[in-house]
């Protein structure tokens, strides 16, 4: 397939994105942000417009993260979901979600029009389709769903798209959009504002003493707040155990050249392997854009299988002829599918998290960043409870919990035992993999002009031992979803420290 050594999203490579520097001396703020995707930009644009003193750091590059490698639909359909929140959370919450995410769509329509930013947003309806038996009355289930909470859609029969589908549910009303040129639009703004933004920033550590907050760097730097919001993958500190309480998945990405008039919509499957499908434009040239392939974050086959079926899928269906760009994503989800967002345990007042968005990180993030900022100026926010960090329903959570710590006493567990015979000289060019060095296991990389890299492959997390992901040239921890460059060097929390290099 001839992958490139970093996949490259579509809309980072489309609109470049204003650089800033690190942070390199303390300062004082009213409320530090950590994260630079959307919700942390968003989180940060409110509050400054409320007249806060705000700094956002960011470990990588702005929008280095999920939001920069995103499918970008503005959507309240996430999946086959509101049939499982009814059961779960009962019809009053199932709907407030629903309602929540609505908002966050109107919020980006009403900004983009009154700025008039160049973001191709396009109101689309959304489909949950199914070619299988099995989920047939799972998405005759959601329909009713849909009527019991009155969300406008219908159960459809024939799809827009050449893909086999005995049966589709349809929300109307949706929309999709290019996420950067918007998030552009936002930066520029926060810093009229007076906001501050350090990249290549990483925060080891957020204290809470008093009525303050200490933001400490990796480089020992100090940010002295009164509030701190972590709007990382992984919360940041992680005093709700969160690390028990949320799992990462990877999905995968492409953007192709198709003939014909592309279709109308957003659509993904009900089953597994799931398919995402819509048009993105840009330049006026018309590209499809085909997601999925999820799973754990380091556990599955090797990445560039996951590229290779969705490129077979956008060709037998809809006859592709290039590839143009490939990329793929991480998120993290919760016990029980509803986000984390507020106080990040009950014993800290200055401290909040925004994590879980499970995929949807659109419109869940303005649903964040509105939530967020209401909690920090003392204003009241109706879905406050609905995302409270500190809920626990015994069903489904305790189940999921159980499961989980499981699955990762079981990553951790087969990692130190395995037994390896290759050895770092059996790499060729552009190759790499877990080998034995001087009778200890190590993960190493040999770059197209013969460069050996050759790291510890134990995780600075908790000491799972990740896994090569030729797909995306990167080291993958499965227990906890950290992630790496071929390097060591990390990508991805809740690590917050590189491999150790071992050459």
């Amino acid at each position: 397939m001839g992958l490139p050594t970093y996949p490259e999203s579509y809309w980072l490579a489309t609109v470049g994105m204003p650089s800033y520097g690190k942070l390199e001396k303390d300062l004082e703020a009213d409320v530090a942000i950590v994260g630079g995707g959307i919700a942390g930009l968003t989180t940060a644009y409110l509050l400054a417009k409320e007249g806060k003193s705000v700094v956002l750091a960011t470990a990588g590059k702005l929008l280095g993260g999920t939001t920069g490698y995103t499918t970008a639909k503005l959507t309240a359909q996430h999946d086959l979901i509101y049939d499982e929140y009814i059961a779960h959370f009962g019809e009053e919450r199932a709907k407030r979600y629903y309602e929540a995410n609505m908002e966050g769509l109107a919020f980006i329509r009403q900004l983009a029009e009154e700025a008039n930013i160049d973001c191709d947003l396009v109101e689309e309806d959304a489909y949950v389709y199914t070619n299988a038996e099995s989920k047939i009355a799972s998405v005759e289930k959601e329909y009713e769903a849909y009527k019991r909470l009155g969300i406008p859609g219908a159960l459809e029969e024939k799809l827009a798209i050449p893909v086999p589908a005995r049966l589709a549910v349809v929300m109307h009303n949706q929309a999709r959009f290019h996420p950067v040129p918007y998030l552009k639009h936002l930066t520029e703004q926060f810093v009229k504002l007076g906001g501050r933004i350090f990249e290549n920033t990483t925060i080891d550590k957020v204290e809470e003493n008093g009525g303050s907050v200490t933001v400490t760097t990796a480089d020992g730097r100090r940010i002295d707040c009164r509030d701190a919001v972590s709007c990382s993958h992984f919360p940041i500190p992680d005093s709700g155990f969160y690390f028990a309480r949320l799992h990462a998945e990877s999905s995968y990405a492409i953007a192709v050249r198709a003939p014909g008039e592309l279709p109308k919509g957003m659509y993904i499957s009900a089953e597994k392997p799931n398919r995402s499908v819509r048009t993105i434009t840009y330049g006026g040239e018309k590209l499809l854009l085909i997601g999925g392939e999820s799973h754990k974050v380091g556990q599955s086959e090797p990445g560039f299988r996951h590229y290779e079926a969705l490129e077979a899928f956008a060709r037998t269906e809809f006859g592709a002829t290039d590839i143009v760009y490939r990329w793929s994503a991480q998120d993290f989800e919760a016990t029980d599918k509803m986000p984390y967002i507020g106080p990040v345990s009950g014993g800290k007042k200055h401290i909040y998290v925004a994590t879980g968005f499970r995929k949807w990180g659109m419109t869940t993030s303005v649903v964040a960043a509105h939530l967020l900022t209401d909690l920090i100026v003392g204003r009241g926010n109706r879905y406050a409870d609905l995302y409270d960090p500190s809920r626990f329903h015994a069903d489904p959570d305790l189940k999921t919990l159980v499961s989980q710590n499981v699955n990762v006493a079981g990553q951790l567990i087969r990692g130190k035992l395995e037994w390896l015979r290759r050895k770092p000289e059996d790499l060729g060019p552009d190759e790499g993999g877990l080998v034995r060095v001087d009778g200890r296991k190590a993960g190493a990389y040999r770059g197209p002009d013969g460069e050996l890299i050759v790291v510890d492959t134990t995780c600075r997390h908790m000491g799972c031992e990740v896994e090569w992901n030729d797909g995306d040239r990167t080291w993958d921890c499965p227990c906890h979803g950290s992630r790496y460059t071929y390097r060591g060097e990390v990508i991805e929390g809740p690590a917050k420290k590189n491999l150790e290099r071992l050459n």
